[in-house]
C-alpha cells in the first residue's frame, strides 16, 4: 500500500507541477504512464531478476528506491528530471509489488491462501486511493513537492518497519531451488496458457477500470460542475471502494464459489453498470453511484486473479515470473485504456465510451472461462 502511494499521488498534482515548472499537457501524460510503461516493459524480467536476488532482499531495496526517489524528485528543478526520477520510483515499485507475493504464500496456511492473497490485492485501491485523498486535501494549500515529500517520508518509515521486523525472521530467508536460464524461463511463462490468460484478463480488467476512474473527473466538471478538488475526492473514493470487491474475492473463494463464476459473473453485471455511466439519459448523480458500485463489485477480478497464479504457474518456483507478467498484462491494459477511451469520447461522445467497457468485460469473461477449462484439465489429471 505504501509502495502505492507513489502511483496515487501524481493525478490530483498534475495542475500543480504544470504551473510550477512550465510542463505541457503531454510530458504530464508521460508523468502519469511512467510506472505503467516501466512495469509493461520489463514486469517479467524484473520479476525474475527478484527471484535470484531474494524477494526479502528486493522488498527493502524497492521501498528504499521508492523513499530515495521520491525525495530527490520534490526538489527536481525541471520536468525532464522528474520524469527520471520517476523512471526509478517506478521501478521501485514494480521490485515491490513482484516481490511480496512469494512471501506472503511462504507465511500462510494453505488453508488461508485464498484470503491472503485477496487481501494482498488491495494494495492498489487502498493505497493510491488513500494518497489520493492526501493530495486532495493538502493541495490546497500547499504544492506538489509537498506531496512528495509525504509519500517519502511514508516510504521511509516502512522501511524502517522492514529493517527493524521483517529482516530478522527466519521463515523469510531466501530458499534454495534450481534456476534455468533467464531467458528459458521467460519463454516458459511466456508460453503457458494459464499466465497468458490471467494476465489478458487483468489486462482487460485495468483498460475498463481506468477508462471509467480515469476520466471520471472530467465527467464530474464537465456535467456536475464540480470543482476539480471536489472531483479529485470523489474519484480517490471510487478508487478506494474497490478495495471491497478484492476482499469479497477471497471470502467467496474460501466458500468454495468457482474462480469462473465470481469472475465472469462480476463482468457481466457491471458491462451494464459501466455503460450506465457514459450513456445519455440516466441522472448524473447515479453516474457517480453507478460508478462507486462498478468499482467495488469488479474488484472481485484481480482478488480472484492472484488466488489463481499458484494454481496456473508453470512450477512453484515460477510464481514471481508469472506474477510479472500479470503486471505487465495489467499495465499494457492501464496504458491502452485512457487513450481508447478518449479517442471514442472525442468522436462519437461519452455513450461511444460503453463500447470500449463492454468489450473489455468480454475480454475478462472469456478468459475466466478459460482457466475454468484449464483448471478441471489440472484436476482431472
Amino acid at each position: 500500500m505504501i509502495a502505492a502511494f507513489h502511483v496515487g499521488k501524481v493525478p490530483p498534482a498534475i495542475p500543480s507541477i504544470l504551473a510550477d515548472l512550465g510542463a505541457g499537457l503531454r510530458q504530464a501524460g508521460w508523468l502519469l504512464a511512467m510506472v505503467n510503461l516501466t512495469a509493461a516493459v520489463g514486469g517479467m524480467t524484473i520479476a525474475l531478476t527478484v527471484d535470484r536476488f531474494g524477494h526479502r532482499r528486493l522488498v527493502v531495496l524497492g521501498t528504499a528506491l521508492c523513499f530515495a526517489t521520491s525525495l530527490l524528485g520534490a526538489f527536481a528543478g525541471s520536468i525532464d528530471l522528474l520524469l527520471a526520477w520517476r523512471f526509478l520510483e517506478g521501478v521501485g515499485f514494480i521490485i515491490v509489488t513482484v516481490s511480496l507475493p512469494t512471501l506472503v504464500l511462504r507465511v500462510t496456511r494453505p488453508a488461508d491462501r485464498h484470503l491472503a492473497m485477496t487481501i494482498w490485492t488491495s494494495y492498489m485501491p487502498a493505497g493510491a486511493g488513500a494518497m489520493m485523498l492526501i493530495a486532495a486535501v493538502i493541495l490546497p494549500g500547499t504544492s506538489w513537492h509537498a506531496v512528495w515529500l509525504v509519500a517519502s517520508g511514508t516510504s521511509l518509515i516502512m522501511l524502517l518497519a522492514l529493517l527493524l521486523r521483517a529482516v530478522p525472521r527466519r521463515e523469510l530467508d531466501a530458499q534454495p531451488m534450481s534456476r534455468r536460464p533467464i531467458l528459458h524461463e521467460v519463454a516458459e511463462v511466456a508460453t503457458s496458457g494459464g499466465p497468458l490468460a490471467i494476465a489478458l484478463c487483468f489486462g482487460a480488467y485495468s483498460c475498463c477500470w481506468l477508462a471509467i476512474v480515469g476520466f471520471l473527473p472530467t465527467l464530474q466538471v464537465e456535467r456536475l460542475g464540480f470543482s476539480t478538488s471536489t472531483a479529485a475526492i470523489v474519484t480517490a473514493l471510487v478508487t478506494v471502494v474497490n478495495v471491497c470487491g478484492n476482499l469479497l474475492a477471497g471470502w467467496l473463494l474460501q466458500r468454495g464459489l468457482p474462480r469462473v463464476a465470481v469472475i465472469a459473473g462480476a463482468a457481466f453485471f457491471m458491462a451494464f453498470c459501466a455503460a450506465g455511466v457514459f450513456i445519455d439519459g440516466v441522472p448524473d448523480l447515479w453516474r457517480l453511484v453507478l460508478a462507486g458500485v462498478y468499482s467495488a463489485v469488479i474488484g472481485v477480478v484481480p482478488g480472484a486473479l492472484f488466488t489463481g497464479l499458484p494454481v496456473h504457474s508453470p512450477r512453484p518456483e515460477l510464481i514471481g515470473a508469472s506474477t510479472g507478467l500479470l503486471m505487465q498484462g495489467s499495465n499494457i491494459g492501464g496504458l491502452m485504456g485512457p487513450p481508447i477511451a478518449g479517442a471514442l469520447v472525442a468522436s462519437g461522445g461519452w455513450p461511444a465510451a460503453a463500447w470500449l467497457t463492454s468489450t473489455a468485460l468480454g475480454v475478462v469473461a472469456a478468459s475466466a472461462l478459460f482457466l475454468h477449462w484449464r483448471e478441471r484439465r489440472k484436476l482431472a489429471a
